[in-house]
């Protein structure tokens, strides 16, 4: 029983996860922020707004010690969400545990260390698909020599749900990724071939669990069917305990509203039935998110509810003390059956691309995943899918929940990233710059060969490298890499009555400003969350927008540079991490500066009402939030801003 915690400093952290021990919560699920996650220090310019904001930041061995302090890792069960610079956090923990004594070969855990996923739905990837799969396939080689009971890559279906993947692509490219990985493994020669089954039996996987509670249970039916087969057929593992689907869930927060939030509540227990209710496919770990996620950052009490639910279910319930209570039923067999088959068939589809990684490359799995969340969105903005309290059932009574807004959420002092940054300065100049120096030249030496990159990454550690020059020297090495953004190749199906008004304003609007209207949709910051930018993206271009997208990880003035070269008529910045009252003033100073006034700000994330007020008296033109979902109304919102700007009559509709 976990909840996914971390923010502000290590210290914070620490105490937050004594708490939620002492509350009966049975392993920890680390949450680190975004410079961490991308390999930056607190000092980096990307790291602007985004230090300790959606998670703990890590920069060096002593932030991590103060991060456990007096939490014994050797009794733990501690799962890390990191991908890109898993294996250096990974080094990090295995280094405190030993100071604390523990024996490495007894820890027991799990880092996320799926890069696959960050190309499709997550974006914190730093570096091209090739060498990221090398760190992934040394990490793993390491722990099965050293760490026996670590699990070194949780192959993560959770994001893609959250990018739009139906039940059978969720299934269908979580199996491609750990086919793509195991191949790497096997084929590095680091593991003989009487220990494949200590590589597959240490596979774990993370994966979402919506709402629709009876295709949620049946997909994690045909997951478990699904890998036994992969697993005995392909790689010919006998022991049936190393064939075992061993997953841990995060319930979605996709589905998580921020009208009547309260709702949420009766969602998440849906979602954690899906995964415990079918006992030859439960999970083995459960994390909920908290009710007001949608809202911004959950506070202690809010975690705590989450965890109460999963102990009410295990403690009050009789749910744990049956067998199968499904096994036998036609319908169930019948939908698990359709899933695996549908899942074959694209798994086949991927398998002859040349993979998963080939399947990254060309962009296919993306554009996927941005045409089924298109299709989504479309069903709930018809109302074909209906969503309580947003599309339907929304005159509600006043929530004493969300009565004072600004205390329903957990704020980050913005003292915060001033302290970090001066904490990292301090550490850089105590260390011995010799050690450290000699550190980082076998690391870059070992990455230009075949080595594993492990043991210099311990010593890295030892030497008290930060963060962000362990990721810097790799950089150098292996160079960074921008995933296909999967919107050029997205086809909707955009008709309609009021998507043809929108059309017609924007065709008109264009032609009075003497050409076709740019958008220019950018993602300052470090947040990755990419997946409301490419949904504006795909429904802009269908309106008449020509579309100026490049992705995500741009620093404000990157942003300026772009919206003067494209001579763009709109600006909308999506962030999800909470730097926006940082980093979205600064896109707009920048525009003022360029001669870019007429030029207006749109803003789209997790965004509290005091911080959308204060981006308006900042100059941005509208604020949209997740209840915001009519995609077609803020095209036209926009259309009419571009005309406010320009002095056009608003146009009639």
């Amino acid at each position: 029983m976990r909840t996914y915690a971390g923010h502000s400093t290590p210290k914070e952290s620490n105490a937050l996860y004594r708490r939620n021990l002492a509350k009966g919560q049975t392993g920890l699920s680390v949450a680190f922020d975004l410079p961490t996650q991308t390999g930056y220090d607190p000092d980096h310019e990307l790291a602007r707004g985004e230090v300790g904001k959606v998670g703990v930041p890590i920069a060096h061995l002593g932030d991590m010690r103060a991060l456990f302090d007096g939490i014994p890792l050797a009794e733990m069960n501690t799962s890390m969400t990191i991908n890109a610079t898993a294996m250096w956090l990974l080094a990090l923990y295995q280094v405190v545990a030993e100071e604390q004594g523990a024996d490495i070969s007894k820890l027991a855990g799990t880092i996320q260390n799926d890069i696959i996923k960050e190309y499709l739905s997550r974006g914190t990837y730093v570096f091209p698909p090739g060498p990221s799969l090398r760190l992934i396939t040394d990490t793993i080689a390491y722990t099965v020599n050293h760490m026996p009971r670590w699990n070194p890559i949780n192959i993560c279906s959770y994001h893609l749900q959250e990018a739009g993947a139906t039940p059978v692509q969720e299934i269908a490219y979580s199996m491609c990724t750990a086919i793509a990985v195991l191949d790497a493994v096997f084929a590095s020669g680091q593991v003989p071939e009487e220990r494949k089954g200590d590589v597959v039996g240490r596979i774990s996987f993370f994966v979402n669990a919506g709402v629709r509670f009876i295709s949620e249970m049946c997909k994690m039916r045909a997951f478990v069917r699904l890998w036994d087969e992969i697993t005995r057929e392909r790689y010919g593992i006998v022991d049936p305990k190393q064939r075992r689907f061993r997953y841990g869930v995060q319930v979605n927060s996709l589905g998580l509203t921020e009208a009547q939030p309260e709702n949420n509540v009766a969602r998440i227990i849906l979602e954690m039935l899906a995964v415990t209710l079918s006992k030859d496919a439960r999970a083995r770990a459960i994390q909920l998110p908290a009710w007001n996620e949608a809202l911004g950052l959950p506070r202690p009490w809010d975690q705590q509810w989450s965890l109460r639910m999963q102990q009410v279910l295990a403690y009050e319930s009789d749910l744990l003390e049956y067998d199968d209570i499904f096994t036998g039923s036609v319908v169930i067999e019948r939908e698990v059956t359709a899933l695996v088959e549908a899942a074959r068939a694209e798994i086949d589809r991927v398998q002859a691309m040349g993979g998963a990684v080939a399947a990254v490359e060309n962009g296919y799995m993306k554009s996927q995943l941005v045409a089924a969340h298109a299709e989504r969105r479309r069903r709930i903005e018809t109302g074909e899918d209906i969503v309580v309290g947003v599309n339907k059932f929304t005159e509600t009574e006043p929530s004493p929940l969300t009565a004072d807004l600004d205390t329903a959420i957990q704020t980050v002092d913005p003292a915060v990233e001033a302290a970090a940054i001066e904490s990292v300065r301090a550490w850089r100049a105590s260390r011995d710059a010799a050690r450290v120096e000699a550190a980082l030249e076998r690391l870059r030496h070992d990455a230009k060969t075949d080595a594993n990159l492990m043991a210099a990454t311990l010593e890295c550690v030892r030497a008290g490298v930060t963060t962000g020059e362990w990721a810097g020297v790799l950089r150098e090495i292996f160079g960074e890499y921008r995933a296909p953004t999967g919107v050029s190749a997205t086809v909707t199906s955009g008709v309609g009555e009021e998507i043809t008004a929108v059309r017609e304003a924007v065709r008109r609007t264009g032609e009075e400003l003497g050409g076709r209207l740019r958008l220019l949709i950018g993602k300052p910051g470090l947040d990755g969350h990419s997946n409301g930018a490419e949904q504006v993206a795909v429904r802009a271009r269908d309106v008449g927008f020509e579309v100026v997208y490049q992705g995500i990880r741009l620093t404000p003035a990157q942003i300026v540079a772009a919206a003067v070269a494209e001579d763009v008529h709109c600006v909308g910045l999506s962030i999800l991490s909470g730097s926006h009252l940082e980093l979205v003033p600064e896109v707009v100073r920048g525009l003022r500066e360029a001669g870019l006034a007429d030029v207006p700000v749109v803003v789209g994330g997790i965004i509290p009402d005091a911080d959308a007020k204060a981006l308006r008296e900042a100059g941005v033109t509208a604020v949209y939030t997740p209840k915001d979902y009519g995609l077609t109304r803020i095209m036209a919102e926009i259309v009419d801003e571009i005309r406010k700007a320009h002095g056009l009559e608003p146009l009639r509709r």
